[in-house]
């Protein structure tokens, strides 16, 4: 370890004395009755020290008032560096700075609201560009192009070669518009699992309402069938009373206004009294005498237990 740096974390005698000159500085800069007792110093290098006081200031607990002060070489004049509010190590700080696409959450958009979407969007892969030659991953190949033209072609006075403009029917322009692809993006398998995973974690069979219901979705008379690969997982609920009404919920999920559900049942009647007229039943008014648990003495004077 050099010299050099064995003064720079020394702090300097005189800066360190400084207290007096490094308060005024603060209470300067600071709003009256804002800056505390002295918490500290710090080294900054040779012949440089840092004051704290504490920040009584309202919303910044934990903020220090910083104070540097100096000292030329061979000089016993300490003299002002600059004062700053700094946060101490515990001090109430605002939350780390996101930029909008990262605070995003679902619900935030609201109308008249615009979401672009970047470019290199992970959720999002090339559809049909617009342009005779489709992008590699289109879902229009060039075979089928191919097959379309030759089968749907117009009829031309000459091959197709010599023509200045390619048939209308047999562009690949129109052939993705019939086939619905005239999106210049479309849905990448990377969008689709996140979209799956995040509809299950919603309406899927480990919910408790899944798992409290009579049967799952996929036997629900109410459940609309989707198209695509989805279809083979998801479908729409469309039972007004349910939870899941106009959702995407997974063929798993359930609740209890499924449409097999089993009825409630009734609660039973009573079945009408009996009564049979050919007999009679005696029906004493009073107790047999010898119906207690204690037999019956003629003197009630000499029972010590008395009668039941």
């Amino acid at each position: 370890m050099s010299a050099a740096t064995t003064r720079s974390r020394t702090p300097d005698r005189l800066c360190a004395e400084a207290v007096d000159l490094a308060r005024a500085a603060a209470e300067e800069t600071a709003a009256p009755g804002v800056v505390g007792e002295h918490v500290g110093t710090v080294s900054e290098g040779d012949r440089v020290v840092t004051h704290f006081f504490e920040c009584k200031e309202l919303g910044y607990r934990g903020w220090r008032w910083a104070v540097t002060v100096a000292r030329a070489s061979r000089a016993k004049v300490v003299t002002l560096d600059e004062t700053v509010l700094l946060p101490g190590p515990d001090a109430l700080l605002a939350p780390e700075w996101l930029p909008w696409s990262e605070r995003l959450r679902p619900g935030d958009l609201g109308p008249g609201d615009l979401l672009p979407t970047d470019a290199e969007d992970l959720r999002l892969e090339p559809g049909f560009c617009g342009e005779e030659e489709p992008p590699p991953n289109a879902a229009v190949s060039g075979e089928m192009a191919e097959l379309v033209e030759a089968e749907d072609a117009e009829v031309t006075g000459g091959a197709p070669a010599n023509l200045p403009i390619a048939p209308t029917r047999g562009s690949i322009a129109a052939v993705a518009e019939e086939l619905g692809m005239g999106r210049a993006r479309v849905l990448s398998r990377y969008g689709l699992h996140t979209a799956a995973d995040r509809w299950e974690d919603s309406f899927g069979p480990k919910t408790p309402m899944a798992q409290a219901a009579p049967a799952t979705c996929v036997s629900c008379a109410f459940l609309v069938p989707v198209g695509g690969s989805l279809g083979q997982a998801f479908g729409v609920c469309a039972n007004e009373f349910s939870p899941a009404d106009g959702r995407m919920v997974s063929l798993s999920y359930g609740c209890g206004a499924h449409s097999e559900a089993a009825v409630m049942p009734k609660t039973p009647r009573p079945a009408p009294p009996v009564v049979d007229e050919t007999r009679v039943e005696p029906f004493p008014l009073r107790p047999s005498p010898d119906s207690g648990s204690v037999p019956a003495v003629s003197d009630e004077s000499a029972a010590e237990l008395g009668h039941s």
